[in-house]
């Protein structure tokens, strides 16, 4: 039995951060492919090397170590890791792989693998993050024309791409159900105690949130929450990163708890009453298409969120969608006092939702759409090679031919 081909991967994002899209999908992808997920490089002193960690059957984590300071997949780093990379996929008899680029900015280091095709997976627009590289725009523009095959986020993402690529396509993130169920919770487990230490003692009601807090989120409009009723426990759950810690909005009705482990992310929105999603309405929030929104619906959670574009597209049937601050926590206090009725009639919308999205169909369709574009140039290579062995040799290719 022949091996899967390969796909390697190169993401801004590391694997061990907060677990999110690329590792839904690649995880759910490896065994089909051999996936090979090459991180942004890390500072080292000496020789440049990759440290490799086998994360999953057929799923290999490689983190470059290089002397350059500049970081991600800056300029400066490629005279270092293209021939670092080339090596190692050499050494490892990876050829004529899949490349997917989550960040254009690696799109340098893909001719070298002289991959089959390239993918983009477009899962956020990049460039209007806080400190996007200057060449991130242009890169993407040579992305867009070099890739076989563009994945979208989301709509709004689709949208803005659709006319850029003649293979768009938007698989919008998903949810897996079954691990935020509340009925697979159990409260003999490590998972139940330790969320349990960290906000079993905060009084009710709590409005929580998880996930990456930094540009993106609205602080004020947090801090909005918390002061309008000091009963309300506001919980947040997720790593601060871009932003001053010393910028987060302190109230004794606030509970900054830190980055969590995704096994326990179920925990904590199982002792929450609401779950919010209080994202500024900025370039950075422009085209965001929140995975939290199927997972907060998944464990039973009625939802509140600002004015983004594709909460309102995908979900606006079942989460409660505010326009201002004060709309926001008028929301909340809806939400909070809403009658046995008005929860049967969210929590079946909600269901509806989340029983029409899993990670496992979007990565059968990542799969099936990225395996015709890795076969058929497969064999325009080999139609290519037949054309150049009939113009060097005819008298040989045609007695081949006929074997």
């Amino acid at each position: 039995m022949s091996a899967p081909p390969a796909l390697v991967v190169f993401s801004h994002l590391r694997w061990g951060f907060v677990l999110q899209r690329p590792q839904h999908l690649l995880t759910r992808l490896a065994g089909r492919w051999r996936v090979f997920f090459v991180e942004e490089p890390v500072p080292t002193e000496g020789k440049a090397f990759i440290e490799t960690r086998v994360v999953g059957p057929q799923l290999t984590v490689l983190v470059p170590h290089t002397p350059v300071a500049m970081p991600g997949f800056h300029d400066d780093q490629l005279a270092v890791l293209q021939p670092l990379v080339t090596a190692w996929m050499a050494a490892e008899q990876v050829r004529n792989p899949v490349v997917w680029l989550y960040t254009p900015m690696a799109l340098p280091l893909v001719e070298p693998l002289d991959p089959s095709c390239v993918v983009y997976d477009c899962m956020d627009e990049l460039s209007a993050f806080k400190g996007a590289p200057r060449q991130l725009r242009q890169r993407e523009t040579a992305l867009m024309k070099r890739a076989a095959v563009v994945f979208t986020g989301g709509p709004s993402l689709f949208d803005a791409k659709r006319n850029q690529h003649p293979s768009v396509h938007c698989i919008p993130s998903s949810v897996d159900a079954k691990h935020y169920d509340p009925a697979s919770l159990r409260d003999d487990s490590d998972e139940y105690q330790s969320v349990q230490a960290l906000q079993g003692s905060i009084a009710g009601p709590r409005i929580g949130y998880f996930g990456v807090i930094d540009e993106r989120l609205d602080l004020s409009l947090v801090e909005r929450v918390a002061d309008h009723n000091p009963d309300w426990q506001v919980v947040m759950v997720g790593p601060v990163v871009k932003i001053d810690p010393d910028s987060l909005p302190r109230r004794d009705n606030i509970h900054w708890l830190g980055m969590q482990g995704y096994e326990r992310l179920p925990y904590f929105l199982a002792g929450w009453d609401v779950a919010m999603m209080p994202f500024a309405l900025n370039e950075a929030t422009r085209f965001i298409s929140p995975t939290k929104t199927l997972e907060y619906m998944a464990g039973g959670k009625p939802v509140v969120s600002t004015a983004v574009k594709d909460v309102i597209t995908l979900y606006g049937s079942a989460v409660e969608v505010s326009h201002s601050p004060e709309a926001f926590v008028e929301a909340c206090s809806k939400l909070l006092n809403a009658t046995p009725e008005e929860q049967a009639v969210r929590a079946h919308e909600m269901e509806s939702l989340v029983a029409s999205s899993s990670w496992e169909r979007s990565a059968r369709s990542i799969d099936s759409l990225m395996s015709a574009s890795h076969q058929a140039a497969l064999l325009a290579r080999e139609e290519d090679t037949s054309a150049d062995n009939l113009a060097v040799e005819p008298r040989y290719a045609v007695a081949a031919s006929r074997t």
